[in-house]
Parts: C-alpha cells; structure tokens; sequence
C-alpha cells in the first residue's frame, strides 16, 4: 500500500512539468547536472555534499543537490541510490538522462531485495549509467546483464583535509572528553543498524550487529578491555546486547560528518562486520585518522585494504574469524604504530573527494553535458 501511494504521488507529481516542458511554458533553468538525494541527513546525502563542494571549484554551478526531482526536465539527473531512481525515473520527463549509483544488494538478501534488483535490472535500459564504488558489486552488474559500457566504478571519498591522523596527546584527550579509559581498546562502528529510524531495538542483520556484539563478547572473554565506540541513529540492539555483556560502550548520535572525525581520532580500530555494504563511508574515513580496519568481504574492503596496507578482511561472516583478525592487527599494527599509520595514510590519499569529483566529471557527466 505504502509503495502504490508513493508511485502515485510521484507520478502526479511529475506529471504536469513534464506537459509544461513540453509545450514550451515551462523550462528548467536550473544547473545542468541534478544530484538527487533522500530526505534523511545519512550517507546519500553526504555523498552529494562533498561531490558539490569539488565539483563548484572544477565546474562551477553546474552541479545541484535535490530531494524532489519532480520538476527536472532537459538534465542530468543522477539518483545517489537505486532505490531513489526506482521511485523516481520512470514518471520523469524523458528528455532528461538518467544515472543512478548502484551500492549494494544481491537476491539473495531477502525476497524485498531480489524483486528490488529485478525492478532495477528492467530500468537499466532508460540509464545512461550505472555507478557502483566497488569491483565486488562491479562484478555482479556484469553477471546480471548490465552492458560493460555502461557501469562505472568510481569509489566513494574522504576529505582527507579534514580526517587527518591524531597526535598521541589529541587522542588522549579525546577519551578523556569521553570518559573512556586511556587503556581501553577502542572498536569504532559507526553506522545505523536498527530498524527504522527509531529506537532501533530490532536489527538490520544485514548490517550485522549480532556479528558485532558477538565479536566483542569473544575479545572480551579473551581478556582484552574492549570498549565500543558507537554513531549513529536507531543503535538499541546493540546497546542492549552490550550492557547484556558488560561490554562498556559510548553512543553519540552526530548531526554532521565533522562531528565524526575526533570519534575517529579516539579509536584504535574500525570493525565492520556487514553481511553487505555499500561502501561503506567508516571504511576510509576511519583510515584516513590512520585507524587500521577489520571488515567482513563486503563493498569496497578488499578495493582498499591491500596485501601492503595494515587492514584485516574476513572471508567469512564469522565473529570467531573476525576476533582473530582483530588480535591480529592489534598485535602487528601496534608494534609500530606511526609507521603503520603513514602507511595507510598515504594510500588513502587517493579517495579523496577531489579526486572522488573529477572521475565523475570525466567518467560520467563530462560527454553528456
């Protein structure tokens, strides 16, 4: 019922600037290049922000950020998800060119996600291109029929002007702001996994935060002072589970990526433990604060961790697996420490959005405008 009254809307809503193009009353004289994004302040939207910000100082007003496309006609218009393009495209104005990023999902996610994916596979023919930030889902596009000319892998970005590495003292501090013990070692997830944009006691397993809980509970019981450091909305399943555990944890819900960057700071690693991932964002922006990480195989980990950058991924969505990585990397990564960070600092230098921008300038938008 939900989705009927959203395709109605949408439909009536597009509706009668499509006649009005048309018949030549009405003309969009908007930037050629619209970037839509969803409503929430997460992570579609983040991505539009900073490509904005880069692409003002390449091409400036060209591009323009939008969370109701209705209106658009003779555009570029890129859908920062699948899901927004399926909502959207097909009651638009088709003398518009269409794009649409591609993250995440596979069939087998659920029945929801499989006839999503069907839905999306049939659209491909009215997309000029498809982006996708990792080889992973790259791979998958291929092997579902999208044409190689149309899929693009630009991977997502960090502004590594403003996520830097932490002086020794820095992050001392920033526990202490936090009250969490200097000697605690400090596992940062930074994401919603909850259900919903409430409370969020119920969890997104795909998002993993049974893997995530469960992987503490295995380093704790080894003895290691574990300590989560948590973001994001909708967090109660696994707050719950780890005051269940007495497994100490701080959770601060921020309002802006810059908010992020002395979490960032404080931790001594990222753990991901996704069952399917975009990206996602905490990969690089955790490793541009020179934080190694632990990831299941999902999105763009194995893109960026390497064979010669400290980094850990799991072949298998597995907490005993992903504990062991952790003891891993917390024993090599640590033992020389400002070597490993300038290690892993310098390779993500090249996920910044700067460069982020141009490939999508070059790659994408440049031979359509």
């Amino acid at each position: 019922m939900k989705d009927n009254f959203r395709y109605l809307k949408n439909s009536l809503t597009c509706f009668p600037w499509k006649i009005l193009s048309k018949i030549n009353i009405y003309k969009d004289i908007s930037p050629p290049i619209k970037y839509v994004a969803e409503e929430a302040n997460w992570a579609i939207k983040n991505v539009g922000e900073n490509m904005k910000r880069e692409l003002d100082i390449i091409n400036p007003q060209k591009f323009e950020i939008t969370t109701n496309p209705s209106k658009i006609t003779k555009k570029i218009v890129h859908f920062g998800s699948q899901y927004m393009w399926l909502n959207w495209g097909s009651h638009m104005s088709k003398d518009n060119y269409f794009i649409s990023t591609f993250f995440h999902g596979k069939p087998s996610d659920g029945d929801e996600v499989k006839y999503h994916i069907e839905r999306f596979l049939k659209s491909v023919p009215r997309l000029q291109k498809v982006i996708t930030a990792s080889t992973i889902v790259e791979k998958r596009l291929l092997n579902w029929g999208v044409p190689s000319e149309k899929i693009i892998k630009i991977p997502l970005g960090v502004n590594t002007k403003k996520f830097i590495l932490p002086s020794k003292e820095r992050q001392s501090k920033i526990r202490d702001l936090l009250n969490i013990p200097r000697e605690s070692i400090l596992i940062g997830s930074f994401q919603k996994d909850g259900i919903g944009w409430g409370e969020g006691l119920k969890p997104k397993l795909i998002k993993g935060p049974d893997i995530f809980v469960q992987t503490l509970k295995r380093l704790s019981k080894k003895g290691l002072p574990v300590y989560a450091l948590l973001t994001g909305p909708s967090r109660g399943y696994v707050k719950e589970k780890l005051k269940q555990a007495n497994i100490p944890f701080f959770h601060s819900y921020v309002t802006n990526s810059d908010e992020l960057i002395p979490l960032y700071q404080a931790l001594d690693l990222y753990l991901i433990t996704s069952r399917e991932e975009g990206g996602p964002l905490g990969l690089i922006e955790s490793m541009a604060c020179g934080v190694p990480v632990v990831s299941t195989r999902v999105g763009m980990a194995e893109d960026v961790i390497q064979d010669d950058i400290p980094g850990e991924i799991s072949r298998t969505i597995d907490s005993k697996n992903l504990a062991n990585k952790v003891e891993l990397i917390l024993n090599s990564f640590y033992k020389n420490k400002k070597e490993s960070q300038k290690l892993i600092r310098k390779h993500i230098i090249r996920f910044d959005w700067e460069e982020i921008a141009k490939q999508h300038w070059e790659k994408v938008y440049k031979e359509l405008i």
